[in-house]
């Protein structure tokens, strides 16, 4: 009897044990951080990466053997060096050779041109007056065409001596010479980038080409500027389809006001292919997949509120969410995963 005594006490006590863990687990609140839910934009996008290249480069070579002057940047007071930035037409480099000089005859082929210019207008006053035929003042003209076609040959040879910028640009490539020095014709002497507006070519997947049109955004960052984005669009897109890749080629331009991107970088690119404005948008690092769908948690009342959310567009890191959620909620964004529907919450920042 004193056993059956004994048993009943120790239940009786386990019991009350237990009763007093369950009241004391009723007042447990789970520490949370909420985000108060806005209405904001988001942007569904394919991620592409390439290399990208200036719109404009040159590689500028002598065209005749001369000796060789680099000359003096005005707009530094010291000789052109690599990264100066030069106009259109600005003569970086004189050539010089007498003989070379000497053999295009441009003060004669000047004199040759006026004279020829005074016997046609002269020609031109006796054929009025029938002093001269028609033959002879077709000849006139002839000569006189003739006589500028050498004059302008002269020009162009003559300005050869002068390398002159062809664009407005950066030099990015300047082999030494030293001055005075004869170098033979077709050797490089500098190389112009304008890289204000670079392209980028890209390789996408066939899954994707319904989804690629001209003019679509491109948003570009390299991770050396980690805080500035480029804005490019797209602007050729190939209609054949690589039977060995199974991609289609792609042509982005890209507006590079400000240089901050170099020619030759590697670059992240993505295109936007759809977005939405004024709409829930959410990480996807606070969802939960259950067999029901998928799930986040919200906060009321100092309660954690389960809720079932629906997908609309996406990207890697966010998604627009169409039913489930409404603006003005406080979403569960850290200490979600041991939550259940109900539990008691205490929100900390």
């Amino acid at each position: 009897m004193k056993r059956v005594i004994i048993l009943l006490i120790t239940v009786a006590v386990f019991a009350s044990c237990n009763n007093e863990d369950k009241e004391l687990n009723k007042d447990i609140s789970v520490p949370v951080s909420v985000l108060d839910l806005k209405l904001q934009s988001i942007e569904k996008y394919l991620e592409t990466t390439g290399t990208v290249n200036p719109i404009k480069e040159i590689s500028q070579k002598s065209e005749i053997s001369a000796k060789y002057n680099l000359l003096i940047n005005p707009s530094t007071g010291k000789k052109y060096s690599l990264g100066d930035y030069v106009k259109e037409g600005e003569t970086i480099i004189r050539l010089e050779d007498a003989e070379y000089e000497n053999n295009i005859k441009i003060a004669s082929l000047t004199l040759n041109k006026e004279i020829s210019g005074q016997t046609l207008e002269k020609q031109k006053s006796l054929y009025k007056k029938g002093g001269v035929t028609l033959s002879e003042l077709k000849k006139a003209e002839i000569d006189y065409i003739n006589a500028e076609y050498n004059y302008n040959d002269a020009i162009i040879r003559k300005a050869k001596m002068q390398v002159r910028a062809p664009f407005s640009g950066v030099i990015v490539d300047l082999p030494y010479y030293t001055s005075n020095t004869k170098i033979d014709a077709n050797t490089l002497l500098f190389k112009l980038m304008d890289y204000s507006n670079l392209y980028m070519e890209i390789n996408l997947a066939e899954k994707d080409l319904t989804y690629i049109k001209t003019g679509q955004k491109v948003n570009i960052t390299n991770y050396t500027l980690p805080n500035d984005t480029l804005i490019g669009k797209i602007t050729q897109i190939s209609p054949a389809i690589d039977p060995d890749t199974r991609s289609f080629k792609t042509v982005i331009s890209i507006k590079n006001s400000n240089l901050l991107m170099r020619p030759g970088m590697f670059a992240k690119g993505e295109i936007i292919v759809a977005s939405a404005k004024n709409t829930i948008v959410i990480s996807k690092d606070v969802i939960l997949s259950k067999q029901r769908g998928s799930t986040v948690f919200v906060v009321d009342k100092g309660l954690a509120q389960e809720r079932v959310i629906t997908f609309g567009l996406e990207n890697p890191d966010e998604v627009q969410i169409l039913s489930g959620l409404e603006n003005n909620d406080r979403l569960v964004i850290k200490g979600f995963e041991t939550l259940r529907n109900r539990s008691k919450v205490k929100v900390i920042k």
